[in-house]
């Protein structure tokens, strides 16, 4: 997994409540077991009309966010089925933050596990970042997850929490199977010593 240590790029701002799994990433593209591959069909429903062509109106469609690297959003953003395909398309898109005022546990705990930082910040902040974002390519947005800070295009900043354990998984770029790698010479040593102790096994 990429490490996250300091993200800059351009904030693009989706003021919507309850952006729900089947908006991020519709039913007909969760065949696949990849991760890659997802982010043309990021909110495919809304940003191209039934016949493929692209809604201008779109926030991603606009020239100026079509490069986002964060996504400023409503209350209650990722609610909806459990689907591990929503994170997936929102990285492969090239989003690797996203900021709300609440989150759907399941997604928010899937967005960690795929290198992409959710935060979670009081309305009024979440509104004034969303002002910031409206600023189009001017939007430039920086976030620092050693010092828990976002930097925004005036230069004022504001303060994140985020689980120290998490932290430490996304400064590390180290997912589920990184964690364990980790422990790769003990697990070794113990298949040894049970081939020994438990041959029979």
């Amino acid at each position: 997994m990429e490490k996250f240590t300091t993200l800059t790029g351009v904030a693009a701002p989706l003021p919507m409540i309850n952006v729900d799994t089947d908006m991020i990433i519709p039913k007909q593209f969760l065949k696949t077991i990849k991760r890659t591959g997802l982010g043309k069909n990021l909110f495919d429903e809304m940003r191209y009309t039934q016949d493929g062509k692209e809604v201008p109106d779109f926030v991603l469609n606009k020239p100026a966010y079509r490069s986002a690297k964060i996504l400023v959003s409503g209350a209650n953003f990722g609610c909806g089925s459990s689907r591990e395909h929503a994170p997936w398309a929102i990285g492969d898109f090239g989003i690797r933050c996203v900021i709300a005022p609440s989150f759907a546990d399941i997604f928010f705990n899937n967005c960690f596990k795929n290198g992409i930082l959710p935060i979670t910040l009081p309305q009024e902040q979440v509104d004034k970042l969303l002002d910031d974002a409206s600023r189009g390519s001017n939007a430039i947005v920086t976030v620092d997850l050693a010092k828990q800070v976002i930097t925004g295009p005036d230069g004022g900043s504001i303060s994140f929490e985020v689980d120290p354990f998490r932290k430490h998984c996304l400064l590390n770029g180290l997912d589920d199977i990184g964690l364990t790698l980790q422990r790769e010479e003990k697990i070794a040593a113990f298949e040894e010593t049970r081939k020994t102790s438990t041959p029979w096994l």
